[in-house]
């Protein structure tokens, strides 16, 4: 029989003896901190900070400027320990092993005095034999863990020239050119993000499991899909076994369809004899019911079961979800360059979404139902695609099995952030190698999975941001071992992986690139990350001037909502240049508010108030992000992709998300739900030209109308026009473009607009307002905004009416915590709109605290 024994402190009273740690009494950081220095409680899966935390020895990482003075928690060692006992059972079984499924980073692990290995990858998994290590009582499991800026400083000063990192540490402990986190295998944006704070972390981060047996282990399940399509499925079921004795066993396949109906059950008998044994089955399902990415189609999911058995029943059980699809990033050459798109099941599909990055400092204090919502809230928003960026970590089973069920199709990238890695030296680069097998073959069968890529801007920042040149011209011999080190890495040997490993799956050497063929970052060929806004500080307007084959970055940060910002903020530290929100603006080190100035001062207001200044980082954010994703929309089929950085948020702080820490969404979200919408119209102008464009992702011809309207502010309609479209499927419509004269005539620009709505049967299903000037030069009246709550069954009714046009109408419960159905909405005059609020801090307001509570904001004037 196989027993499997959780070492993880709490799991469900597996195991009565918690984990320990403690600061290493000889590390020098132990100075003046004695106390940390004796054994205290643990968690295991978990971080020192997380444990630290816990027993509250630290202040909270995230409040108000607690960061700067926890930085000594990264440069220090640390120890964990764990004593167990093992009943007489376990002891016999001829198989025991000791399985880590992370440990972060540099490790020495010891069992009962007895070193069992070291590590230096936290992306890496280790099963670790301890047949004869083990006794009935009294277990000692140790595990040492080294700084890992303390273990890689001394070399990489050495270097007599030294490789670019990515963001320097603000607090001394590493000089700016000699960076360690591009040496080590580990989490990149534990040293510090734009987006995030600073913290080095160390621990045991992913299960800990004692496994024994006697019989049999599956070492490898896999679900190769040679041939899917709409008549036919045709799978090669992979079984990889290890037997730990010769003995009669029996495999049974069973494959269940995503009702809970059975489609086919294979029973094998297998050959008696020890050791790895490889069994293989084909597999057909008829008419098979295929995985489609979110909104165009089913999600579908078969099971696979796996028993094993002897003549006592069944020993061994495995279940496998699978999608059956089949996926392709195509890359022809056409009349603009190099195509760039995905083909799911014949189908080319627009990817609409965002960039993930982690969702907490430390991952293990992310929930299942955190998790699951902030991707339930992608999935809400039309996206069907994400990009699992390449500077956090390979995320846990869960998120890919979430990511499956929603059809949110995944980009992953490697675990290689930005930089330049030391990929000449062939330790580092088997180490990498070890650590992409393991993953690949862990997330092969995951049908949201459509490409791996080999790094996130590693190519454009040596061909693109000078790095490569400089090198050159400071050691010409040592940058062409960097380089031709690049190129193995990224060019062959994770394509190799993915090629042998990965079931048909597409590889990309970086992100952006065209493959290592000609210029990284080329509006023609490959994928794009354009930040000529923003980081340039472009106008946002030149989003409409930017057309790639596919973009995978581009972005506008903005701060969360004032009850994220309260979490960590105390309102009296709330001013644009305090100390404290200067701490959660990681964006050129703190200074990050005077671009998010730039660009509200650019079409809209000076703020009035802090509270006004996060009001209107977050409109900025979602005009300038829709106004970019429309246009990417529009120039289908050139652009076959728009994926913004980013969803999630890492803390609570200013970001680019949309959604933040704690799942709140961001005006951008709500704008996102629109844009991205199945059926759009794309209304957009610019040089004195709006030029709409009518949009489909839906496989069925559909006869949309378009009307244009041209009202004063009072909605006094002045022009108006009406025509019928054919829409065809997964294609766009050029609709017309109007010139100003046209438009207006003679009209103010500042006091009129023109509106665009498309309808579907009877249903406006789409709107665009086309605006003539600058938010802040428009002659907005006072739109006579007005809100009623009413109780409706298990919820509360909001119904918002205007007399004139609302721009950017934002919606707030100050104190509540509430949730509402909609919100960031653009009102026309005499227009009435019906909000659900709900929500946990809403469920036990009453009428009268709602309205206490509630604050309206527009652009028409400060609050």
């Amino acid at each position: 029989m196989t027993s499997i024994v959780s070492l993880c402190s709490h799991a469900d009273g597996m195991l009565a003896r918690d984990w320990q740690f403690r600061l290493l009494p000889s590390d020098p950081q132990a100075a003046g901190r004695a106390a940390l220095t004796q054994w205290h409680a643990a968690s295991v899966p978990g971080h020192v900070h997380t444990d630290l935390l816990a027993l509250k020895l630290i202040a909270d990482p995230y409040q108000e400027h607690e960061e700067a003075g926890l930085q000594w928690i990264g440069n220090a060692g640390w120890e964990y320990r764990l004593r167990f006992d093992v009943d007489a059972a376990t002891l016999t079984h001829g198989r025991q092993h000791l399985v880590l499924d992370g440990v972060d980073t540099f490790a020495d692990i010891w069992l009962n005095g007895v070193k069992l290995r070291s590590t230096a990858n936290a992306f890496r998994s280790w099963r670790l034999n301890v047949r004869g290590m083990l006794k009935a009582c009294g277990n000692e499991l140790l595990v040492q863990l080294h700084s890992p800026i303390g273990r890689m400083l001394p070399a990489v000063q050495a270097m007599p020239h030294k490789l670019q990192g990515n963001y320097p540490s603000p607090y001394g402990d590493e000089p700016r050119d000699a960076m360690t986190a591009n040496f080590v295998r580990k989490p990149g944006y534990h040293y510090g993000w734009d987006w995030g704070p600073r913290f080095v972390t160390a621990g045991i981060w992913r299960a800990v499991r004692l496994e024994t047996g006697d019989v049999a282990r599956l070492a490898e399940l896999h679900v190769q899909q040679l041939e899917v399509n709409a008549e036919l499925a045709r799978l090669n079921v992979q079984c990889s076994l290890r037997l730990d004795r010769a003995a009669p066993l029996k495999l049974q396949l069973t494959l269940i369809d995503p009702d809970g109906q059975q489609v086919r059950s294979i029973t094998r008998l297998l050959a008696m004899q020890a050791g790895m044994q490889r069994e293989q089955f084909a597999v057909q399902v008829d008419r098979p019911r295929r995985w489609f990415p979110n909104g165009y189609g089913e999600a579908a999911l078969y099971t696979l079961v796996v028993q094993i058995s002897d003549a006592n029943g069944v020993v061994l059980e495995q279940r496998r979800r699978v999608g059956l699809r089949s996926v392709e990033l195509r890359r022809a050459r056409d009349q603009w360059g190099r195509q760039f798109h995905f083909v799911v099941n014949g189908i080319s599909v627009f990817a609409k979404g965002a960039n993930v990055i982690p969702f907490d400092m430390f991952p293990n204090r992310v929930s299942s139902a955190a998790m699951r919502g902030i991707l339930k809230s992608a999935q809400k928003a039309n996206m069907n695609m994400l990009r699992n960026w390449g500077g956090g970590y390979y995320e846990c089973d869960e998120f890919y099995d979430i990511a499956d069920e929603l059809g949110l199709m995944v980009w992953q990238d490697f675990m290689f952030g930005g930089g330049v890695v030391p990929a000449y030296d062939a330790r580092f680069r088997n180490n990498v190698l070890f650590e992409a097998v393991q993953q690949v073959r862990r997330l092969r069968d995951h049908a949201c999975v459509v490409l791996w890529c080999g790094n996130n801007e590693e190519e454009t920042a040596w061909k693109d941001w000078g790095i490569g040149a400089k090198l050159k011209a400071e050691a010409p011999e040592f940058a062409a071992t960097v380089w031709d080190g690049y190129v193995q890495l990224f060019g062959t040997l994770l394509r190799k992986v993915v090629a042998k490993n990965g079931g048909g799956m597409g590889y990309l050497s970086s992100s952006p690139s065209n493959d290592l063929d000609g210029p990284a970052n080329d509006s023609n060929n490959g994928d794009k990350h354009y930040w000529d806004v923003w980081a340039g500080s472009k106008p946002v307007e030149e989003y409409q001037r930017e057309t790639p084959r596919f973009m995978s970055e581009f972005g506008l940060q903005a701060w969360p909502v004032a009850a994220t910002i309260d979490s960590v903020i105390a309102r009296k530290h709330q001013q644009i240049d305090s100390t404290e929100v200067r701490a959660h603006q990681k964006f050129l080190a703190g200074a990050g508010n005077d671009r998010i100035l730039h660009y509200i001062r650019a079409n809209y207001r000076e703020p009035a108030g802090f509270a006004d200044f996060v009001y209107l980082s977050q409109v900025m954010q979602a005009e300038g992000i829709e106004l970019a994703s429309l246009h990417h929309r529009a120039s289908m089929p050139r652009t076959m992709g728009s994926l913004y950085w980013q969803l999630n948020d890492v803390w609570p702080g200013a970001s680019w998300a949309s959604v933040d820490y704690y799942g709140r969404w961001k005006a951008l979200q709500f704008h996102t739900r629109r844009f991205f919408a199945p059926v759009i119209v794309a209304a957009s102008r610019d040089g004195g030209v709006t030029r709409a464009t009518l949009v489909s992702d839906s496989q069925q011809t559909q006869i949309g109308e378009l009307r244009m309207r041209v009202m004063d502010m009072h909605g006094r309609c002045l022009r108006e026009e009406s025509e019928q479209h054919v829409m065809r499927p997964v294609a766009v419509v050029q609709v017309a473009s109007y010139c100003d004269d046209y438009l207006l005539g003679q009209l103010d620009p500042r006091r009129h607009v023109a509106v665009f709505e498309l309808t579907l049967g009877g249903q406006v299903v789409s709107r665009s307002v086309v605006y003539f000037v600058a938010a802040k030069e428009l002659d907005l009246p006072d739109p006579g905004l007005h809100a009623e709550l009413s109780e409706q069954g298990d919820h509360v009714r909001l119904e918002l009416s205007c007399k004139a046009l609302a721009r950017a109408v934002w919606v707030e419960f100050e104190g509540l915590d509430v949730e509402l159905s909609d919100n960031a909405l653009t009102l026309l005059p005499g227009e009435q709109r019906v909000l659900r609020v709900s929500g946990a801090g809403g469920a036990g307001a009453s009428i009268a605290d709602l309205r206490r509570c509630l604050k309206l904001r527009h652009l028409g004037a400060a609050v």
